[in-house]
């Protein structure tokens, strides 16, 4: 009787064996020849295991949100100028794929890479900040990008200092609430790169930077009447300098006068809130709003959630709201299970990163703050802010995946196991598995 034919064994990734011991399996090998094993576990099925999935759905669904409202934002802009309705959209297309490449690679790598190149990534983005100061065109009276307005080193700048501030600040330990060690150095720090922001004049990414760092600095463990301070003079430095701006004075008495007489408003703000009377609670449907024709500036950028509320209405608006909502939620859980201080302070910092741009632009749209030029982060269209932003959500789904890998019975069993200490810092983000173990990191930064 002929013997059967022995399938051969087609996956080349190694075999783990209940005993601990692991079969490198070659071409050609039959699987008879291969011990048994309880379960073979590939390279790529093990990212997939770790990757966070309600914040991988949350980004999806914003970026493919983004990719319509651009479409409906510029069809007609793209048709009248290029003889096409998909060309703008078409660029928004290639920016979001070349920013899936960057999130992919930032989930990737283990985010305690990064804090090696942090010191770096501030040196260079500081000399581009002072570059673009320099050599960039003036367009509209400011001096922000290079290359036709494709790069921006002032959305740069924000992730760069959340990175930093991370590495800086877990390195400090207990000397975070020391005034010379402390809370001048950071002053100084801040005041460097916010102050290049704003001489652009970029008055929007400055308080951005300013706001962010002085809550992760918070959230390091610093003292309260140290933060009091710090808002303080954030507060100082941004009345001054928008004293001595025009454009940003006449902003912020437009928008005083409308807080009685909405009609004495802004612009900008009177059209946003025309067109959130125009869908109401349903919409008037996508690609079928009137606002973005001529009415609101930046309807693809920075007009972008009233485009959203007229033609989604405040079903649709409410919607990418509680996206937003799920993020912050998300990433502070992530923040709080992290095994080390850069990892907690990195994705708290990327997290209220990315909110405090949302909520900004979604306030100006709202009338509820004066109006800035922020884009809402996943959906306004963009070159460097849209490939930005997708890197640091790839940066805070590392901080989730590497957690989820020590925290697992492999990772623990091959960690040491001592307690970090870091001062009061679990008083800012506190996690419910406090007594776990705990991996010390160096200084860095």
């Amino acid at each position: 009787m002929a013997q059967q034919a022995i399938p051969e064994y087609s996956d080349l990734d190694a075999v783990p064996l209940t005993n601990g011991r692991v079969v490198e399996p070659v071409r050609g090998m039959a699987n008879a020849d291969i011990p048994a094993a309880p379960r073979v576990i590939t390279r790529r099925k093990g990212f997939l295991s770790t990757l966070d999935t309600p914040l991988v759905i949350v980004f999806a669904l914003l970026l493919a949100i983004g990719a319509l409202m651009v479409y409906s934002t510029t069809f007609d802009w793209s048709y009248s100028d290029f003889g096409s309705e998909t060309v703008i959209v078409m660029q928004h297309m290639r920016n979001m794929a070349i920013g899936l490449v960057v999130l992919l690679g930032a989930a990737i790598i283990d985010y305690r890479k990064v804090r090696a190149w942090a010191t770096i990534f501030l040196l260079v983005t500081v000399g581009a900040l002072i570059a673009v100061l320099l050599f960039s065109d003036q367009v509209f009276g400011a001096r922000r990008a290079f290359f036709g307005g494709s790069f921006q080193p002032g959305e740069a700048a924000e992730l760069v200092m959340v990175i930093y501030m991370a590495a800086w600040l877990s390195s400090k330990n207990r000397k975070v609430h020391s005034f010379w060690n402390g809370l001048v150095p950071f002053g100084i720090l801040l005041a460097i790169v916010g102050g290049l922001v704003a001489l652009q004049p970029d008055i929007s990414t400055a308080i951005t930077i300013f706001l962010v760092t002085g809550i992760m600095y918070f959230l390091a463990g610093a003292n309260l009447y140290y933060l009091v301070a710090i808002i303080g003079g954030m507060g100082l430095v941004s009345y001054l300098v928008s004293s001595q701006l025009g454009y940003a004075q006449d902003r912020i008495e437009s928008f005083t006068a409308g807080l009685s007489d909405l009609s004495q408003t802004a612009y900008h703000a009177q059209q946003a809130i025309i067109a959130f009377i125009n869908g109401g609670w349903t919409g008037v449907g996508l690609g079928q709003g009137s606002q973005k024709f001529g009415f609101l500036p930046a309807p693809h950028t920075d007009s972008i959630f009233a485009v959203i509320g007229e033609e989604l209405g405040v079903v649709g608006a409410g919607f990418v709201v509680l996206l937003f909502v799920v993020l912050i939620m998300r990433g502070l859980q992530i923040a709080r299970n992290a095994n080390d201080p850069f990892g907690m302070l990195l994705a708290g910092g990327i997290t209220l990163w990315i909110i405090t741009k949302a909520l900004l632009n979604i306030a100006v749209m709202l009338s509820l703050v004066p109006p800035t030029g922020v884009a809402l982060p996943f959906i306004s269209f963009g070159g460097s802010s849209l490939t930005t932003v997708m890197f640091g959500a790839g940066l805070l789904l590392s901080v989730a995946r590497f957690t989820a890998i020590q925290n697992s019975p492999e990772g623990r069993a091959n960690s040491a196991t001592d307690d970090r200490g870091w001062g009061n810092r679990w008083t800012r983000l506190s996690s419910p598995r406090g007594s776990r173990s705990r991996t010390r990191t160096g200084s860095g930064g």
